[in-house]
């Protein structure tokens, strides 16, 4: 009896142990086969997954910058070459920006030269490599770089007084990224025919001036001037688009260089909800515009006195070096007379945005700062109407950089290839030929919705006010009484001189035995309409809590030029 009992406690016992032991090794083969899924799902992760997944300050610096490479050996080496390299690159330097400090000169110098010229004994840190996939026939890399350095850089100034003065450029800090271009490919050693370098992005540049000597506040503005002249001078002779070429197999490289590729034409509308920077009444605000910020390429608008909400209806032309690395800067300034001007905000917007030989009409949100997107205050926006014209392309009839007659490349959309052609037959420098887009407007004003009640029943009697900005000439429709959603289906005709530099501005009123409020306004150039004739839109009102307007506008248009001397 006791075996049998034994027995059974035994085979019991067994299974028991044989059954934990298949479900172990079932448990463990489940969880070898969620690792493994779990390793593959890591291998697949990306830099953007592990930001979801974790905040910054828990992992390191290689996690976030995953496509670059670090270059350790590099600096390592470079510290060790440096003499020679500092003496090659401070005569390069010295050559290619002497010329340009020339052409930047201020008016208040007579000559700025350098008299010395050495990078000193700190080599640059290079931080980062990449390679750049743009699609071009050859190696795009680029160098992430950090200079603290002790250069002795003096600038040879010399005043028209006679007044010679030495100035050290010191306290050099330096953050960038540096192209290079290894172009075109070739077959024999070393593989390229050319390098191009430029500097791709400056994140920093500091640096003081000091008199040897004496104080540089002695010349009241020659500090400002110089520091303007050196960062022009970095600008415009090695920053993108800019690049020097360096033959290394004998060859014909002019394909490499800086060319324009089209034009941007620019329509400064009007800025709205401006942020006011004056105590007493309103800023009185003005734009700068620029691709490349260089002052003979910067443009400005007129300033707008005491107003929030300006109207400009300026037209500003620009060259386009490189349409997908390029952007259009918009900065708004508060004119303060005889101080300094103070920044309301900026804004931007890439060429590549564009497409080419189609106007886009943006608003633009106002920041205080390009470089840092953390900005929430509310400065107000900015009213765009753009064109990019490349060169070269089907609805261009004619050379945009020729000087022979005068006329932007909105204004070369209009006309025939055979009016183009008599055009630049006739320029002789003599005199120019302006095209002025004539014609008749006509605009239908079909109905409002979603209107803000204006009376004190929750209603209101709206009625339209259409008028040409340059001729002031105007029109109203009907009052329609008590409603938010009036139809009015009523046209208007305007006869319109100058069509590309016009424009119609639609003020919606509430109608009142003693008097009338304001419910809002649309400003419209007339580009659209001229461009495809006939058009359905309906508008947002600015300055207005809530509601739309819906118009329908149509152009009849015949170009006629005038010589002008």
């Amino acid at each position: 009896m006791a075996f049998v009992v034994g027995l059974v406690i035994g085979l019991v016992v067994g299974l028991a142990l044989i059954v934990v032991f298949v479900r172990s090794e079932n448990s463990r083969s489940k969880r070898r086969t969620d690792l493994a899924a779990a390793v593959a799902a890591f291998a697949r992760m990306t830099v953007e997954d592990s930001r979801k997944l974790l905040s910054p300050e828990y992992y390191p610096s290689w996690v976030v910058f995953s496509q670059r490479q670090k270059l350790t050996w590099l600096n390592v080496q470079l510290e060790k070459i440096w003499p020679y390299v500092n003496e090659a690159a401070s005569d390069l330097i010295k050559s290619n920006v002497e010329p340009v400090l020339e052409q930047y000169r201020p008016v208040l110098l007579a000559s700025l030269s350098f008299s010395k010229f050495t990078l000193g004994t700190v080599a640059p840190q290079f931080t980062g490599v990449s390679i750049i996939e743009d699609g071009s026939e050859g190696v795009t890399m680029e160098l992430e770089m950090q200079w603290d350095g002790n250069p002795s850089i003096i600038l040879d100034i010399k005043t028209y007084l006679g007044v010679s003065l030495p100035v050290q450029v010191k306290n050099i800090g330096f953050t960038g990224v540096f192209r290079l271009i290894f172009r075109p490919l070739v077959e024999e050693l070393p593989c390229f025919g050319a390098v191009s370098y430029s500097l791709r992005q400056k994140k920093k540049l500091d640096f003081t001036l000091k008199v040897i000597g004496g104080d540089i506040g002695t010349i009241p503005g020659l500090s400002d001037a110089i520091e303007s002249t050196i960062r022009d001078a970095v600008e415009d002779s090695i920053t993108w688009p800019v690049r020097k070429i360096i033959p290394i197999l004998p060859g014909d490289y002019s394909d490499l260089e800086l060319k324009p590729v089209g034009t941007l034409e620019v329509k400064l509308i009007q800025a709205k909800n401006l942020t006011n920077k004056d105590l007493i009444g309103k800023s009185d605000p003005y734009a700068v515009l620029y691709v490349r910020p260089l002052r003979d390429r910067t443009k400005k608008s007129r300033t707008i006195n005491n107003e929030l909400n300006p109207i400009w209806n300026e037209h500003f032309e620009f060259v386009i070096e490189d349409a997908s690395t390029q952007h259009l800067v918009v900065k708004i300034y508060d004119d303060e007379g005889i101080q300094a001007s103070e920044l309301i905000g900026c804004a931007r917007i890439q060429i590549s945005e564009l497409q080419p030989g189609k106007v886009k009409d943006v608003w633009l949100k106002l920041v205080k700062d390009l470089e840092i997107q953390r900005d929430n205050k509310d400065r107000g926006q900015v009213h765009l109407e753009l064109l990019y014209c490349p060169i070269g392309m089907e609805s261009e009839v004619a050379n945009p950089f020729a000087q022979k007659y005068a006329m932007t490349s909105l204004e070369k959309v209009f006309k025939s290839g055979a009016e183009a052609k008599e055009l630049a037959e006739n320029g002789n420098g003599k005199k120019r030929r302006e095209v002025i887009v004539r014609g008749v407007l006509s605009v239908t004003v079909i109905s409002a919705e979603d209107l803000a009640p204006a009376d004190v029943m929750g209603k209101a009697d709206p009625y339209v006010v259409l008028t040409m900005k340059k001729t002031e000439s105007r029109n109203k429709t009907r009052v329609v009484n008590d409603s938010l959603n009036p139809v009015w289906n009523q046209t208007f005709d305007f006869v319109v001189e100058d069509g590309l530099h016009d424009m119609l501005i639609v003020e919606l009123w509430d109608h009142d035995t003693f008097g009338k409020d304001f419910m809002g306004r649309c400003i419209l150039t007339l580009t659209r309409v001229i461009l495809e004739g006939e058009y359905i839109e309906t508008f947002p009102l600015d300055g207005a809590e809530q509601g739309t307007l819906k118009l329908q506008l149509k152009w009849t248009s015949q170009p006629i030029y005038r010589d002008s001397s």
